[in-house]
């Protein structure tokens, strides 16, 4: 589709122009965003859930080079990539500093952007759920966002302290500004362009780290019982992974591993046979630690990751199959495992 201006103001206010017409010139646009209002004074929520989604797939290849790497080879081939899905993990647990409880911290801004929670996915293995929010104007257009919740409660009491210890420091990257205009997004499905603005980089900052850096021994701690929730120690709510959509996942899968990318051993196939998962092995990524005697360290720890899925029609709806399997999804949680 032709460039939208009020699209690309939006993801500029966010990112900065350079990394804006890279993004535009690398991801596909839904050409239905064309059927909603699109001025300075009603500016539908479908033009800023897809403004986020390309903020927060630019900020994902940006920290995870393979990723990137790949996002270019599939230009250079005449390809635009089709972001399906991107996933964050939060934490279930009351002790989360300013941050509402889990996924709460997220609900609070997908559902007045159009996201709804359309299924619940047990990740029992994990002691985690999974919830797939679509977005309700363009389901099988604008990106998912898978999010997890992990469930300290059914770790030990050491564990939960650690978590405590971690989460009790997070900070809320919404002001009561940005919050007054989520309710007007929820309330009408529109807001002005220049409430859009301002929002835009503040939604954007909502997908990283808020808490402080973490006690190394709380780490070890939590990565002992769970590699979960050593992650999302020192990486927050950042995306742990983005999701091109591609047409034949075998092939994709045998060209990477030609020219030597670092993949996930097997594909992941859904009960259903109709979704079909894999993934680039996590990037490496040093983060700040502090030690036993207080001093701030760096350690190697894994980062997030590119995954691609390949989804087909279900023969009884006519539709795309746009759901997630528990199983696949715990397989490909494996990627950030640094045990």
């Amino acid at each position: 589709m032709t460039r939208d201006a009020h699209l690309f103001q939006l993801v500029t206010a966010a990112i900065g122009e350079a990394a804006a017409e890279w993004v535009f010139a690398h991801v596909a646009i839904p050409q239905g965003l064309n059927a909603f209002a699109n001025n300075e004074h009603q500016l539908h929520r479908a033009w800023l859930a897809e403004a986020l989604n390309l903020c927060l797939f630019y900020k994902l290849v940006e920290a995870v080079p393979n990723g990137r790497l790949y996002v270019q080879e599939q230009r250079l081939d005449g390809r635009q990539v089709v972001f399906d899905h991107g996933a964050i993990r939060t934490v279930d647990w009351p002790e989360n500093g300013e941050l509402p409880r889990g996924r709460h911290a997220f609900t609070r801004l997908l559902e007045p952007l159009g996201f709804t929670d359309v299924r619940t996915y047990p990740l029992t293995k994990l002691k985690m759920t999974g919830y797939a929010y679509r977005q309700m104007d363009l389901p099988a257009d604008i990106a998912q966002f898978f999010v997890s919740e992990l469930h300290p409660g059914r770790f030990s009491e050491g564990f939960q302290q650690a978590v405590t210890r971690v989460c009790e420091t997070s900070r809320d990257p919404l002001s009561a500004a940005h919050q007054a205009t989520l309710r007007t997004l929820r309330q009408t499905r529109h807001c002005t362009l220049a409430a859009a603005l301002e929002l835009m980089p503040a939604l954007h900052q909502a997908f990283d780290c808020q808490h402080a850096s973490v006690q190394e021994s709380d780490y070890h701690t939590l990565l002992s019982e769970s590699a979960e929730m050593a992650w999302i120690a020192t990486e927050g709510n950042r995306f742990n992974h983005l999701t091109d959509r591609v047409s034949d996942l075998q092939a994709v899968v045998d060209h990477q591993r030609t020219i030597g990318r670092p993949m996930k051993d097997s594909i992941e196939i859904s009960s259903s046979r109709r979704v079909m998962q894999t993934a680039y092995k996590a990037v490496q990524v040093q983060r700040d630690f502090i030690d036993a005697q207080g001093q701030t360290v760096q350690r190697t720890v894994p980062g997030s990751f590119v995954e691609f899925i390949q989804r087909e029609v279900d023969e009884e709806t006519g539709e795309l199959d746009l759901h997630f399997d528990s199983s696949n999804a715990q397989g490909i949680f494996k990627m950030t495992d640094s045990r």
